[in-house]
């Protein structure tokens, strides 16, 4: 029988941009919501690359 849990990768870090400092600051998805450069605590998630558009009707 096959274990799926055994081979699961962990999930990668995100990139968030810090408010304060504008420093780009990777957290994984356990780690306090933090700036590594200064501490602050309000950080923004950076913009996809790809293409996003939906259907209004």
């Amino acid at each position: 029988m096959f274990n799926a849990g055994a081979y699961a990768q962990p999930p990668p870090a995100t990139a968030y941009l810090c408010a304060a400092c504008g420093e780009e600051t990777e957290l994984k998805p356990k780690e306090p919501v933090r700036c590594k450069t200064c501490g602050h605590r309000v950080l923004y998630k950076k913009r996809t690359s790809r293409m996003v558009q939906f259907e209004a009707r």
